[in-house]
C-alpha cells in the first residue's frame, strides 16, 4: 500500500480513501516500527507528519459522511494494541498550524510522485484530472 499524493485526497474514490485510512491506522500503530518499501519515507520522518496526513484523510472521510472512530482523532492514539503513547504526544494545534491542506506534508509528494500515483490509479481504471489543476 502507498500513501497517495496529498493533492489526490479529495479525488480518491471510496475504496482508495478507506484503504488509505486503514493504512494510516496500521502505520500509526505497530507498523511504525516496521520497514516498508513503499512508505519508508513516511516512517523515516516524524510521526506528527503521518498524523497530520491521517487527519487530512479523516477530514475527507467526514466530508463524505464516512465513520471514523473517535480515538483516531487523538494524535497520541496508536491503535487497539498500543492505545495511547504519551512519548509520541504532541500538540494537535501545532500539527495543524504546520501542516494544512495547502502545505505538502511530505517532501516526497512532488510532481514526479503525483504522476506515479496518477499512473497507478489509471492502472486500476481510475482517471483523476482535477488534482493537476490545483
Amino acid at each position: 500500500m502507498r500513501l497517495w499524493h496529498q493533492k489526490l485526497i479529495p479525488y480518491l474514490p471510496r475504496q482508495q480513501l478507506l484503504g488509505q485510512h486503514r493504512e494510516c491506522c496500521a502505520l500509526r500503530g505497530k507498523g511504525w516500527t516496521k520497514k516498508h518499501a513503499t512508505v519508508q519515507y513516511a516512517l523515516d520522518d516524524k510521526l506528527e507528519k503521518l498524523v497530520a496526513y491521517h487527519f487530512l484523510i479523516m477530514d475527507e472521510m467526514k466530508k463524505r459522511e464516512f465513520f471514523v472512530a473517535d480515538q483516531w482523532k487523538y494524535p497520541d492514539y496508536r491503535g487497539k494494541l498500543l492505545e495511547f503513547c504519551p512519548s509520541f504526544n504532541f500538540d494537535l494545534f501545532e500539527v495543524y498550524r504546520k501542516f494544512n491542506n495547502q502545505t505538502m506534508i511530505y517532501d516526497y509528494h512532488d510532481d514526479r510522485y503525483l504522476n506515479e500515483c496518477l499512473d497507478n490509479l489509471r492502472g486500476k481504471g481510475i482517471e483523476i484530472k482535477n488534482a493537476l489543476e490545483k
